[in-house]
């Protein structure tokens, strides 16, 4: 009778073990692929107190364009929208990645690029 349920518990212990793998397998990360609206992003740190509201940074300004490519001073490139994560993957901007904050908006650590309007 013990022998039944030493080799019960092994069958049983072989199959969770077989079947681990499958359920500890997560989503992919990042989400759905899309792309962000076109345009000129022109990109800003906060001001202080005393000062301005916001200081734009010339040197990080960039423009989107069709079929997720871009545009800024240094050349032309790739980027990928992948859920709420961009990430310039090719081009001057390599490697860059920005959280998308708002429809117009993405944001690098206290960097944000907004979107100008009047402009497509």
């Amino acid at each position: 009778m013990k022998t039944r349920y030493i080799f019960l518990l092994t069958a049983f212990a072989a199959g969770v073990a077989a079947a681990a793998p499958m359920m500890a397998q997560d989503k992919p990360v990042g989400g759905k692929l899309t792309t962000m609206p076109h345009g000129t992003y022109q990109c800003a740190l906060p001001g202080d107190v005393g000062g301005k509201a916001f200081d734009v940074v010339k040197e990080e300004e960039f423009r989107l364009g069709s079929a997720s490519s871009y545009t800024n001073t240094a050349g032309k490139g790739i980027y990928l929208l992948r859920g709420k994560s961009l990430t310039f993957t090719r081009g001057p901007k390599k490697g860059e990645r920005f959280s998308r904050v708002g429809t117009n908006q993405l944001k690098r650590g206290k960097l944000i690029c907004t979107r100008l309007g009047g402009q497509s």
